[in-house]
């Protein structure tokens, strides 16, 4: 189908994030079992409800226009998805696993922010006023909860995995010093 209209990109852009949201349900869970970080577990938690509401409103959009959520495929979150799960299968420390469990969902969330964010543009243009509200509320919530996982990451987590760096590079000197002088390359 040839677009030929805002509202037709309009409606194509509200499937792919209706489709990228439903992909979180199922993600995010996992990511919240994997993270070791009680603040970060929590972050996905309540970011896992925060989706719920999403694809709520989404639903509300859609029965508003007279159209059905489905027919298209997000290509782009399925491929964050796989990332975030290519980490989560990397064997780390788990400082540096919630480190990039924080990398992986805050790609997910600048996705999400540009999604909305044209989504909230593109209903003001077409005057859809309350979904444009809607859309503007879910694209607030995304952009709180990438502050979140930011000062999640610069406060605690990223400091705990360089400090776990730093830890393993004295255990290292440590045990070149327990050597015998022979063993350590003199």
């Amino acid at each position: 189908m040839k677009m030929e209209t805002l509202q037709e990109l309009y409606l194509e852009e509200l499937k792919d994030i209706y489709d990228a949201e439903n992909q979180l349900l199922k993600a995010l869970p996992k990511m919240a079992k994997t993270a070791t970080n009680d603040e970060l577990k929590a972050a996905f938690e309540t970011h896992l409800e925060q989706t719920q509401e999403h694809v709520s409103r989404l639903d509300r959009i859609f029965e508003e226009l007279g159209e059905k959520p489905k027919g298209h495929k997000c290509e782009a979150m399925k491929g964050l998805i796989e990332e975030g799960k290519q980490m989560m299968e990397e064997d780390a420390e788990e400082e540096v696993m919630d480190a990039g469990l924080i990398c992986a969902a805050q790609k997910v969330e600048h996705y999400e922010i540009a999604s909305y964010g044209c989504l909230r543009t593109y209903a003001e243009m077409l005057g859809f006023d309350d979904q444009a509200d809607l859309l503007q509320e879910t694209l607030d919530e995304e952009k709180d909860t990438d502050d979140n996982l930011t000062e999640l990451a610069v406060t605690c987590i990223n400091v705990e995995a360089e400090e776990g760096e730093e830890g393993e590079e004295e255990e290292e000197g440590s045990e070149k010093e327990a050597q015998p002088a022979s063993r350590r390359g003199k």
